[in-house]
Parts: C-alpha cells; sequence; structure tokens
C-alpha cells in the first residue's frame, strides 16, 4: 500500500461520535422489537439530510440533490431489511480494528485524514487517533459536518494534491 486518504473513514473506537451511534450499536448487540426504531431512524431522509447539513459552516453549499439521491436509494423496496442486516454485522468491522491499527503501527503507510470537526457520525477524535499509530500522519479538521466535501472540496482537493505530491515523489 503506498497511502491511506481518508475523508470519515473510520479505524478507531473514539471515532464514534454519539448519540449516533447508539441506537445502532444497541440494535447490533441486541436485534428486536426495542431496539430495530432507532435503528430505522438512522435511513430516514431527516436523518439523511442531516447528514449532509449537519455541522456544515454554510448549509447554502449543500445541494439537495446528493442526499435526496441517496434517500431514494435507502427507499427501494426491500433496503430497509439490507440496511439494517448491515447495521447487525457492523460488530464485524469494529472487529478489525486491532489488526488495522497494528498495521498502521508496522508498516508506517503514509497517511491523510481530513475529516469535518463537527462530524456527527465519526468525530474528530477518530481523525486525531490516526496519529497515534502513524507518527507522521497528516490530519485536517475542517469546520464541516459528515460529507466536508460538500461545503470544502477545494480545500480537500489541495489537501489530497499537497499531500500525493509529497507521497509519490
Amino acid at each position: 500500500m503506498t497511502a491511506i486518504i481518508t475523508q470519515s473513514g473510520n479505524a478507531y473506537m473514539e471515532g464514534f461520535a454519539k448519540p449516533f451511534w447508539d441506537d445502532l450499536f444497541a440494535y447490533a448487540s441486541s436485534p428486536g422489537a426495542d431496539t430495530e426504531p432507532g435503528a430505522r431512524a438512522k435511513f430516514s431522509a431527516k436523518t439523511t439530510g442531516g447528514q449532509y447539513e449537519n455541522g456544515a459552516e454554510d448549509k447554502s453549499l449543500v445541494s439537495p440533490d446528493n442526499w435526496l439521491h441517496d434517500q431514494t436509494l435507502l427507499d427501494r423496496p426491500g433496503n430497509d431489511e439490507i440496511q439494517l442486516a448491515l447495521f447487525r454485522n457492523y460488530p464485524s468491522n469494529i472487529d478489525g480494528y486491532p489488526q488495522l491499527q497494528e498495521y498502521f503501527r508496522n508498516s508506517q503507510v503514509p497517511a491523510l485524514a481530513v475529516w469535518g470537526e463537527r462530524d456527527e457520525i465519526f468525530g474528530p477524535d477518530g481523525a486525531r487517533a490516526f496519529s497515534r499509530d502513524l507518527k507522521d500522519a497528516e490530519v485536517h479538521l475542517l469546520p464541516a459536518g459528515h460529507f466536508a466535501l460538500e461545503t470544502h472540496l477545494d480545500a480537500i482537493s489541495g489537501y489530497i494534491h499537497g499531500f500525493l505530491g509529497r507521497v509519490l515523489s
């Protein structure tokens, strides 16, 4: 692997922002009538729109086209059951975190983490945590939410361009 570029690509427990994950972790650990409504709320139009807009410094930069497209896909018949299955399986992703972090420590692969400092899904502590295992990790927190590219495309593309220029030279 030559390099890692992550924008809200979590690899650490401290990256899970509360309260977003509370309902999902409850459902994953005990799927049932008591926990399913909280999980289902995560694929509502209100939640999808909020994932794009919450934390954005300037919401006028967030086109509703993207989140409405996502919501249309989420609303397809049968997709709710697929999403619930993914939520139930999410702990298997977390189970791989120790091996991933060991890879980081052993390889010291160059890494760029650019996240929204107001991300309500994968919080900024998750971005900062890369520096714990990767001594030269480059971490940038922008005044944005989860979908930082919606409002900070120029800044993020500049970070990527500079990072790849250094790593690939």
